[in-house]
């Protein structure tokens, strides 16, 4: 299996694992029931910079904690959500692999582990973690992006655990990829304001490069599938104004051996600690 699954990662820059999650690997609803008060309700977007996180210290200190994140256009002006609850989060993060038992037990499995020893990881660690929603018509696009302008290593080895929890489908917003982008090196990366007097917390380095549309293949994926993402492959996803969610659990994965971890990412580990290891637990 892992031959094939090697090839397919190397060669487009993406992989499908079928029947990764089983159906009991999954916990939401306990999460949610920790709904912040709406002064600590923080708006989420890719595509529109008055409203994300670049000025919002939340998302800067979410590294270490499970936050919680909103879609624009599900909170009014004075913080109330003007849909129920669970159709109003856009995503949590960044910490569930670290404090969430569930998506601990799911992140360290030993499914993760031989998945990475065949990719050739040596030092492992996890630096983040995010239970996506994707609500039915609330659930926002995705821009197309790399997952390496935010999680920069050099050399870049990095790769993306994205696991459907339920049915991702082109209707919903399944991810869709260029294929063998990832061998065209980072395009552009999001970084630390070394300005520390704008208000801007956290800003691109370069414009935002052009894709042809047409050249996204979509991915669909049945729920309990897992898609691994090379750190450099182009995707996105488009919003879902279909009448199903599209729920996702995703983590990356850094090598740390002969790699540096930029200083410039958003995300840092807490001071005095490390990202969780991904072999010694």
């Amino acid at each position: 299996m892992f031959s094939e699954l090697l090839k397919q990662y190397n060669t487009d820059g993406y992989a499908v694992i079928e029947d990764f999650l089983t159906d009991e690997e999954k916990e939401i609803e306990k999460v949610t029931k920790d709904m912040p008060e709406k002064e600590n309700r923080a708006l989420f977007s890719t595509t529109n910079s008055s409203v994300t996180q670049n000025k919002d210290k939340y998302f800067l200190d979410s590294g270490d904690k499970i936050s919680f994140f909103f879609e624009t256009d599900a909170i009014g002006p004075d913080g109330d959500l003007l849909v129920e609850p669970i159709l109003a989060l856009n995503k949590i993060g960044h910490a569930l692999h670290e404090l969430n038992d569930v998506f601990r037990e799911i992140t360290l499995s030993v499914r993760v582990k031989e998945t990475c020893f065949q990719l050739g990881f040596e030092e492992p660690v996890i630096p983040h973690s995010m239970y996506i929603f994707k609500n039915p018509r609330h659930g926002g696009k995705v821009v197309a992006h790399q997952d390496a302008s935010y999680l920069h290593t050099d050399p870049v080895k990095l790769v993306g655990f994205w696991i459907a929890l339920e049915d991702a489908t082109v209707e919903n917003g399944c991810i869709r990829f260029i294929k063998g982008s990832h061998k065209g090196g980072i395009h552009r990366r999001y970084i630390r304001n070394p300005d520390k007097f704008s208000e801007e917390l956290l800003i691109y380095d370069s414009p935002p490069p052009f894709y042809q549309k047409s050249a996204f293949i979509p991915v669909p994926v049945p729920k309990g599938a897992c898609i691994l993402i090379h750190g450099q492959v182009v995707h996105y996803s488009e919003a879902n104004r279909s009448s199903k969610s599209r729920h996702a659990y995703t983590f990356h994965v850094v090598e740390t051996k002969d790699t540096k971890y930029s200083e410039e990412n958003w995300l840092q580990p807490p001071e005095g600690k490390q990202f969780l290891h991904l072999y010694k637990n």
